[in-house]
C-alpha cells in the first residue's frame, strides 16, 4: 500500500514538473501551476487562503495547524478559533490594515472547518467589514451562495469565529434596529418563496431573537435579481442576499442545538457562553414541537419532505412505505462528493427512468 502512494505521489510530482515547464515558457497568464499540492488539512488550509492571501504561504501556518490538532484533536472548532486569533494578530505575516488581518484569520479558521476542500472560505465568505454606528464599531459578515458549500454547522462556526476575534480585538456588538430585523425576516420569507426553498424556515420570533442576541451584523451581497418585497432601502442593497439567507437559516437557526452542545463544553474558556441559545431553541421547540398527542405507537410517517413536490413530478417513494427508498449517508466506491447513488437493479426496476 506504501508503495502504491508513493508511485502515485512521484507521477503526480513528474506531472507538475512538466507544467511548470510549460508555464515558464510565459504562453498563459500566470508563470506557475495554479493548483498547489497538499497532504493533509493543514497544507490544504495554507493553499487555498495563500490564493487570496499569499503573503501567508510558508509562514509556518500549516505547522502550528499540526501542534493545536495534537492539543485538542482534528477537526475541532477549537483549532479553528486559536489559529484565526493568531494569524489575525499577525503571527505568521503583516497585513496592510486591521480589517484584512481579521478577513484572513476569519478565513483560515473557516477553511480549517470546511477541511480546505470548498470555496467557500473565499467565495461564500465575502468579506469582513469594520463599521460604526453611533460611536460604536463593530464587525460585518459578507456571504454569498458559495457559502452553502461550506454545510450548515461551518457556516455557523463562521459566525463564532467572527465574534471571537470581536472580543479578542475589543470591537461592539451589533445591534440591529427594528427596521432592520422586519427587512431580515422579509428578506428570508422572499429567499424562501421566490427564490430557493431552504431546508429550514425560522419563524419571526426565532429571527427576531436569534438577530438581536449575535453580536455580527450577518450581511452579504445580492445574489438574484429579485428585490424584496418590502423595506428596501434598510440594507446597502435593496436585492435578496441569498449567502445571508443561508446563514441566518439553514446554519445558525438549524445547527443552534449542535452550536449550544459544543460551547457547553469549553466555550466559557474562550468567553463563548452564548447561553442564550438555551433561549432560543425553548423558542423553536415551541414554533415547531406541534401539540403534544395523548397516544403515540411507533414511528409515524413524516410527509413533510413531499409536501412542497411540483406538480407533475415522480413521487418514487412515500415515507415508511414498504419497498421504498432509505437513506444511507456516506460515500460508496463508485460515487464522489454531494453525490447521490442509487443501485443499479433499482434503475432496472423502474425501467430505466432514473438512469435517464
Amino acid at each position: 500500500m506504501e508503495k502504491y502512494f508513493k508511485t502515485i505521489e512521484e507521477e503526480v510530482r513528474k506531472a507538475y514538473a512538466i507544467a511548470q515547464k510549460a508555464r515558464e515558457k510565459g504562453y498563459d497568464p500566470e508563470p506557475r501551476v495554479d493548483i498547489p499540492l497538499a497532504k493533509d488539512v493543514a497544507e490544504r488550509v495554507e493553499g487555498l487562503v495563500g490564493a487570496v492571501q499569499p503573503g501567508i504561504v510558508g509562514k509556518g501556518v500549516p505547522e502550528r495547524i499540526r501542534e493545536l490538532e495534537k492539543e485538542y484533536h482534528p477537526g475541532d472548532w477549537r483549532v479553528a478559533l486559536i489559529i484565526a486569533e493568531e494569524v489575525a494578530k499577525g503571527k505568521f505575516c503583516g497585513f496592510d490594515s486591521q480589517k484584512q488581518a481579521l478577513e484572513t484569520g476569519v478565513r483560515v479558521g473557516f477553511a480549517y472547518l470546511t477541511l480546505g476542500v470548498v470555496s467557500a472560505p473565499l467565495e461564500g465568505f465575502v468579506e469582513l467589514r469594520i463599521k460604526s454606528r453611533g460611536g460604536k464599531k463593530y464587525l460585518a459578515n459578507y456571504y454569498a451562495g458559495p457559502v452553502r458549500a461550506a454545510g450548515g454547522t461551518a457556516a455557523a462556526v463562521s459566525v463564532l469565529l467572527t465574534d471571537y476575534l470581536r472580543m479578542k480585538f475589543g470591537f461592539d456588538a451589533f445591534e440591529p434596529t427594528e427596521q432592520e430585523l422586519e427587512r431580515y425576516y422579509i428578506e428570508l420569507m422572499d429567499y424562501h418563496h421566490r427564490v430557493s426553498r431552504l431546508q429550514y424556515l425560522p419563524t419571526k420570533e426565532e429571527v427576531f431573537f436569534l438577530l438581536k442576541h449575535i453580536p455580527i451584523e450577518i450581511t452579504g451581497d445580492p445574489t438574484t435579481d429579485f428585490e424584496v418585497s418590502n423595506l428596501k432601502d434598510v440594507a446597502e442593497t435593496p436585492r435578496v442576499r441569498g449567502g445571508m439567507c443561508l446563514v441566518i437559516a439553514e446554519a445558525l437557526a438549524q445547527k443552534a442545538k449542535k452550536l449550544l452542545k459544543n460551547l457547553r463544553k469549553w466555550g466559557k474558556d474562550f468567553g463563548l457562553s452564548w447561553d442564550w441559545l438555551e433561549e432560543f431553541l425553548e423558542i423553536q421547540k415551541k414554533a415547531h414541537g406541534g401539540k403534544a398527542k395523548a397516544e403515540t405507537k411507533g414511528i409515524e410517517p413524516n410527509y413533510r419532505f413531499i409536501e412542497e413536490a411540483v406538480a407533475g413530478r415522480p413521487i418514487l417513494s412515500y415515507p415508511l412505505r414498504k419497498g421504498g427508498f432509505r437513506i444511507r449517508y456516506g460515500r460508496t466506491r463508485l460515487s464522489g462528493l454531494a453525490a447521490a447513488a442509487i443501485h443499479p437493479a433499482t434503475m432496472r426496476i423502474l425501467g430505466d427512468f432514473v438512469a435517464t
